[in-house]
């Protein structure tokens, strides 16, 4: 969760009227079920002040996976599970429908929220690449490349957690 927290909140104050562009790849998400890999990293006055995070992340209407920075999460749209298997912990969540930070799948789908700050800085076939300016000196740029769009299976299984597949080592913090 951390992760895409992380990459939401950045992203949020860029939030607001209808933008006036279009990303025909982002247009072909609805009723796919889609598999990318994807790089984050957060400047200031051209120096980073982050990592440069990477994952990948499969994403079906509300639903999504996503592994990076050593935690995998996963979220059938009303829950999601953050495992960390280096900690042996699990944090399980209730996930609110609409909630950008909590469900990045909404990062996908509703980029057509995102204000004037939002600029494609390339777009290939299967690739695309996004600056998101905070400040005339903090932007964001968020890459995703290797895209494959899949029909839409509207099975879940991969979308969920079952911790009873897990050892008995694994500390499972339930929110819910």
């Amino acid at each position: 969760m951390k992760l895409f927290s992380v990459i939401a909140a950045m992203l949020l104050p860029a939030m607001g009227a209808s933008a006036q562009i279009s990303i025909p790849l982002l247009d072909k998400v609805p009723g796919h079920r889609v598999v990318f890999d994807y790089t984050y990293s957060l400047s200031k006055d051209g120096k980073p002040l982050s990592e440069v995070t990477s994952g990948k992340m499969t994403v079906e209407d509300n639903a999504y996976n996503l592994s990076g920075l050593g935690i995998e999460i996963y979220s059938d749209g009303q829950t999601r599970w953050s495992v960390d298997r280096e900690a042996e912990e699990v944090l399980i969540e209730t996930v609110e429908a609409d909630d950008i930070i909590a469900n990045p799948a909404l990062l996908i789908s509703s980029y057509k929220e995102l204000s004037s700050s939002l600029e494609v800085l390339s777009q290939g076939r299967d690739s695309l690449k996004l600056k998101v300016t905070f400040d005339e000196k903090t932007y964001a740029v968020f890459s995703i490349s290797g895209i494959v769009f899949k029909d839409a299976s509207g099975d879940k299984k991969d979308f969920t957690l079952d911790v009873k597949s897990l050892s008995k080592s694994f500390v499972i913090t339930d929110l819910r």
